[in-house]
């Protein structure tokens, strides 16, 4: 039975390296179609209604189990390498030997509960921390990915030293310290958590784990004990990552079995199989004890079943009320987001669309959509940094549906914010020297100077043509405050086209500065 676990080590691999890479590539050269294999993703599916996806999984669940912890969620395949790593930290480079463990079904099944309840009252908090495949990307992009810019500048210093300009420095991006520490709590908490416990992480915190665990106990196939062959050896609960096989007992726990098949290559006599539930087994009469007990569990089921379709079917107007309180600075959301409820329904914060940002516009939010926004990504223009006018990749890789795709068309008139401009610093104004910065890089005519005195033109803002892109405000030279300014918008509507506009047809000069 050694073929089951080289074959899922195989399709790990093929699931993990893609989504690795992805995540850390940051030269731009990997195709935008690996974001494919990031809609496959249990929370991504349902946050996007992908039916089909979602239909697949489950099958994928009900036939062999926790299939998708072992194989298809990153996460899940980072333990297996964290894990697989400890034993290099360890004297005499010992294998780990794991023990059965009781199910800590209340801590589990709480975490679950308070979930799916936060989420149907109103916040989707945390979802977006305990998800999975979005606690993975963050991991990825705040660690993983400045490491490899690290790495790659080093590279670049060194050969170009010896004259070979093979690599070329890469600018790092900026640093977020809320996100970057969430990503190092997390980072820790399961790093510790594998090398001690192996998949402890999977069996306690994530919700995804546990929702399939109660799924996984009606799967067709799962792993038994022949009883008549065993011999209480231990071998097989010594292998088990998820500690839930119980030798003295000959029983193992489906709840929490990960279907890595790790125990089946170590029984020697062959008593652990991979086999049909419910083959023969229809005719025996369960004991009382039991049957009770797989009452409750039943009972359980419907009920988390009934919570977790109510919040697949929840409309989005109940996830963020009507008091938009944490609003009060207007971030600017990425295009596609459509409304603010939208975006922080299905907004997990796995910062996809900021490593793949070309100009490095995006962030990871500290506070700017409030408490409940942590770590999802808003816009923020600095010097020469805006959103590209012909660019619509943070739109088109979004897993969660959390920005609509948006083709390029579509892209340019979406009205992410509007400029706002404060006459009063600017340097037209102030100093009365002559500049039209903002206008020259506005894309959409929207920024236009018009008279002003003595020969000088000042800006003026048209916000029916402006579709909040911060060219006019990364190029600004007011300091420390820009004269023109981009403030975010709840809702992103449609602007007009530039070619609507009323053309302004001085020509400028020079830009003042």
């Amino acid at each position: 039975m050694k073929f089951l676990r080289n074959i899922r080590i195989v399709l790990s691999v093929l699931f993990f390296l893609p989504i690795f890479l992805f995540f850390i590539d940051f030269t731009g050269k990997l195709p935008l179609q690996f974001h494919q294999l990031l809609s496959i993703q249990w929370i991504p599916a349902l946050l996007s209604m992908n039916l089909v996806i979602l239909g697949i999984l489950l099958l994928l669940s009900l036939l062999f189990g926790r299939i998708y912890c072992s194989t298809i969620c990153p996460l899940g395949v980072l333990q297996d390498v964290l894990t697989w790593k400890s034993r290099f930290f360890r004297k005499k480079r010992k294998k780990i030997r794991y023990e059965y463990t009781a199910p800590k079904n209340i801590l589990r099944y709480s975490i679950l509960a308070l979930t799916v309840i936060v989420f149907i009252f109103g916040s989707s908090v945390l979802v977006m921390l305990l998800d999975p495949y979005s606690t993975f990307g963050r991991i990825t992009s705040q660690l993983f990915r400045p490491l490899a810019i690290w790495g790659n500048n080093f590279l670049a210093y060194v050969l170009s030293a010896m004259g070979n300009y093979t690599f070329y420095k890469v600018e790092q991006v900026s640093f977020v310290p809320l996100a970057f520490g969430i990503a190092m709590l997390f980072f820790f908490l399961i790093t510790q958590m594998s090398w001690l416990k192996g998949r402890s992480y999977c069996n306690t915190i994530c919700p995804v784990g546990t929702s399939l665990g109660l799924l996984s106990k009606f799967s067709f196939f799962h792993i038994s004990v022949e009883e008549s062959t065993c011999t209480h050896c231990g071998a097989c609960e010594k292998q088990c990552k998820s500690q839930c096989i119980d030798c003295k007992s000959m029983s193992v726990d489906d709840s929490r079995c990960v279907s890595c098949f790790n125990c089946l290559s170590s029984c020697k006599n062959g008593s652990l199989k991979f086999k049909a539930r419910y083959k023969g087994k229809l005719i025996e009469q369960p004991k009382p004890v039991e049957q009770k007990v797989n009452n409750s569990r039943r009972t359980f089921l419907l009920a988390s079943g009934a919570a977790i379709a109510s919040v697949a079917f929840a409309k989005t107007n109940k996830i963020i009320g009507k008091n938009d309180s944490i609003l009060s600075r207007k971030p600017i959301m990425p295009p596609g987001a459509n409304t603010i409820e939208h975006f922080s329904a299905h907004c997990t914060g796995c910062q996809l669309c900021v490593t793949k940002c070309p100009m490095q516009v995006l962030k990871p939010a500290a506070l700017q959509y409030g408490i409940l926004g942590i770590t999802q990504p808003h816009l923020s223009f600095s010097t020469h940094v805006f959103c590209t006018y012909d660019c619509n990749i943070c739109s088109n890789v979004c897993p969660t549906g959390a920005l609509q795709p948006l083709v390029m068309e579509e892209k340019k008139l979406v009205q992410i914010g509007i400029a706002n401009f404060r006459k009063d610093m600017c340097v037209v104004f102030t100093k009365e020297e002559d500049c039209g910065a903002c206008s020259e890089h506005c894309p959409t005519q929207a920024v236009h100077m018009i008279d002003y005195k003595k020969g000088l033109t000042i800006p003026e803002v048209t916000k029916d043509l402006c579709i909040g892109c911060g060219a006019c405000e990364s190029i600004c030279p007011v300091r420390p405050y820009q004269a023109i300014y981009v403030e975010g918008s709840t809702k992103q509507d449609r602007a007009k086209k530039p070619a609507e506009a009323k053309k302004f047809n001085k020509k400028v000069d020079d830009f003042g500065f």
